[in-house]
């Protein structure tokens, strides 16, 4: 099984989420988070993580006759490496992207089900901008949202703090710029710029100013917490 595979199955998916930043949770605590999993469905998936070595035992103790073991995701296994993702086919990417936006959106569903659910005060938030970069200025930006994150990947429960899930998409645009080689014009349109509703490189401008303007307005968004711990999601 590759590791888009294992790690991108709907189910498997969200026993990690569950884990990710959380302490070691037993299969009877993950059954408690994701009631709509059927145990033996569980049992398996966790298995299946486990022999993978994406999940670790962390502790055991006897229960009544049977061993009851705690578990936590060993990060550097729950990726997909460099080498298979540059293997992944566009159906690939489709098929991953569809389970990564579907157990998001499930987690959200379940959020807005509480019945404590609170959208405008708990800070959920879920934004879209568009900015300007070269393949350097995109990698810095990677690999400041990733320190960014990882700093904060080992606080723990307590001090008033509540779990949040952050999830990063990234989504090249082809469709509204200009153009490699050429110059924008003083009105922001590239030499095949148009405007109205054909759009042109002029859209394309003025979208990144809406999308700067909105990535600065994070403090007027609306709130909230995502799934069972919480969760701020940025798009």
């Amino acid at each position: 099984m590759t590791t888009v595979n294992l790690l991108l199955h709907p189910v498997r998916l969200r026993i990690l989420q569950t884990l990710v930043g959380s302490e070691p949770l037993t299969t009877t605590q993950l059954r408690e988070r994701l009631p709509d999993i059927a145990p033996a469905t569980m049992y398996r998936h966790i298995a299946t993580l486990a022999k993978a070595d994406v999940l670790e035992v962390v502790s055991e103790r006897r229960v009544r006759g049977t061993v009851e073991r705690s578990y936590q995701v060993r990060q550097g296994e729950a990726l997909v490496g460099e080498d298979e993702r540059a293997a992944m086919t566009l159906e690939d990417h489709r098929q991953a992207f569809t389970a990564f936006s579907g157990a998001l959106m499930g987690d959200f569903d379940r959020y807005l089900a509480r019945d404590d659910a609170a959208p405008a005060t708990e800070g959920v938030v879920y934004r879209q901008g568009a900015v300007w970069l070269t393949r350097e200025e995109f990698d810095a930006l990677v690999e400041e949202f990733q320190t960014a994150v990882t700093a904060r990947a080992h606080t723990t429960p307590g001090d008033g703090r509540s779990r949040h899930m952050v999830s990063f998409v990234v989504v090249p645009d082809e469709l509204g710029g200009v153009q490699e080689g050429e110059e924008p014009d003083a009105d922001g349109q590239g030499d095949g710029g148009g405007d109205g509703d054909g759009g042109g490189d002029g859209g394309a401008v003025a979208g990144a100013e809406a999308g700067a303007d909105a990535w600065a307005g994070a403090d007027d968004g609306v709130g909230g917490r995502t799934g069972e711990g919480g969760g701020r999601a940025a798009g």
